[in-house]
Order: C-alpha cells, then sequence, then structure tokens
C-alpha cells in the first residue's frame, strides 16, 4: 500500500466568532514523523481535528491523495487513516485484546465475523507494540504506557499508512513519554507510516520528528526539518519567550530555563 499525500489548503475555522485558524497551508511529507508545534490556544489540536474529520472547515479543504476528504464516506477514510486520540476512552473491563480488534471495524463486511487475516493483523500489532503478554488483561489494570500503546496498537490494526497521534505522550511520566515516542519513531520507519502528531514539549517535538510546522495565531508561521526550520528568534515568535537552542552532531534542543 502507498503512503498517502496529506494537502490541507487554506484552511479556515472559528469557534463562534473566535478565528482559531486563518488561512492555513500545508502538505505532510509522506512517510514521516510530523509534528505540530506552538503555543497553547494556536491551533494544533483545531488542525489535527479537521485533517481527521472530527470538525468541518468554515473554508479551505483537506485532501487526501486528491480527495476533499469531506467527500469521503467515515468508514473509507477509518481504512485510510488512523487516528490516536489524547486520553483513548475505553471501559476499564475491556481487554487489550478486544480494544485492539476495533482497529478492525472499519474493514468489516456486513454479518461477517473476523476473518483469519484479522486475527493475524490483531496478534501483528499487538506484537508491534510490545502488548502481546497483557493481551488478556482489562485496560483498567494497565499503567499509563501500557495503555498508550494498546491505543497505539488499535491504531495499527487498522492497517493504514496514515496515523494521527493526539498529544501521546500526556499523563505520562517521562519514561513512558520517551518509550512513546521511540515506538512511534520505529513503528514509523520500519512500515513506512506518515505520522502526525501534536506535541506540547518542544524538545520532544524537536527530538523525534522529520519535519515540525510551527503554528501562531492560526497560520503557519515555519515547516520544515527541525534544524533548518527552528531557532532562538523562531522559538520566540512561536511561544513568546528566549530559550537558548543548542544543537550536537544531528541533536538539537532548547534550554527551558
Amino acid at each position: 500500500m502507498a503512503a498517502d499525500h496529506l494537502v490541507v489548503e487554506d484552511l479556515h475555522f472559528s469557534y463562534g466568532r473566535t478565528p482559531v485558524l486563518r488561512g492555513v497551508s500545508l502538505a505532510v511529507k509522506p512517510r514521516t514523523v510530523t509534528t505540530l508545534m506552538g503555543a497553547n490556544a494556536c491551533g494544533k489540536t483545531t488542525l489535527l481535528l479537521l485533517m481527521t474529520k472530527h470538525l468541518r472547515p468554515d473554508a479551505g479543504r483537506v485532501l487526501l491523495d486528491g480527495r476533499d476528504i469531506a467527500g469521503i464516506q467515515l468508514k473509507d477514510f477509518a481504512r485510510r487513516a488512523a487516528v490516536v486520540h489524547q486520553s483513548g476512552a475505553a471501559p476499564d473491563d475491556l481487554p487489550v485484546r478486544a480494544l485492539v480488534a476495533y482497529g478492525r471495524i472499519p474493514h468489516a463486511a456486513p454479518l461477517r465475523g473476523r476473518t483469519r487475516a484479522d486475527e493475524a493483523r490483531i496478534d501483528w500489532a499487538m506484537e508491534a507494540t510490545g502488548v502481546a503478554d497483557i493481551a488478556g488483561q482489562a485496560l483498567g489494570t494497565l499503567s499509563g504506557g501500557q495503555r498508550q500503546r494498546a491505543f497505539l496498537a488499535m491504531a495499527l490494526a487498522q492497517d493504514t499508512k496514515l496515523l494521527f497521534l493526539d498529544e501521546p505522550t500526556t499523563f505520562l511520566d517521562v519514561r513512558h513519554q520517551v518509550e512513546t515516542l521511540r515506538l512511534v519513531r520505529r513503528l514509523g520507519a520500519a512500515h513506512g507510516l506518515t505520522i502526525v502528531m501534536v506535541l506540547h514539549d518542544i524538545n520532544q517535538a524537536l527530538m523525534y520528528s522529520d519535519e515540525v510546522i510551527g503554528l501562531k495565531d492560526g497560520r503557519v508561521l515555519t515547516q520544515g526539518p527541525p534544524a533548518a526550520v527552528i531557532d532562538r528568534d523562531v522559538i520566540f515568535a512561536l511561544y513568546g519567550i528566549h530559550l537558548e537552542v543548542r544543537t550536537q552532531g544531528d541533536r538539537m534542543w532548547v534550554l527551558p530555563v
């Protein structure tokens, strides 16, 4: 399956009379990890919701392989793109494997149970995310990191090449934040995924992204590889604070003090 090409054209969106996005245009490179970054209320999550059909734009469009996603049926879209939300909702007594199996719903035919291919994909997704050994455990018994991996496994079970992650490290301690982002990068590289995620942590965005898109007041301020587009002035423009930006080889970080 080829990687999907995602383009946003002149997107506008308001909540009531409050403008949130003001003419956003961008293109996501296939088979990369692209992170939306910027200060609170800059429009990151709203843009992600528009790109995943959870909101409709006031103007502009989101194109997936040249098609406006507004004209793609939700089930068809779910065969092309998977979404992991900031805090996945599911009953605490639901076993991990049952959660992961939900990822096969977009591929199900009417009146047909899961096939051997479905079961194989579920097994693969759990192995890939490291939750196969807790397949029978209830979600309510899991740590935050285990729970996040289970929802990632559900997304992988959808068998898409486009994966959206809304703040995947929220509510996790630093160890599980790093483990989750390392897993995201490994999965993307190993399986040719196009990954778009929202992150609040600047250093995580710089460390784990092939490209970053910096939003300011509902507009794209900058886009490109972190080392090419991020410096002290850009950080100030995005966040309104002067922070030192350091580099060593291909590593880049800010000093948040």
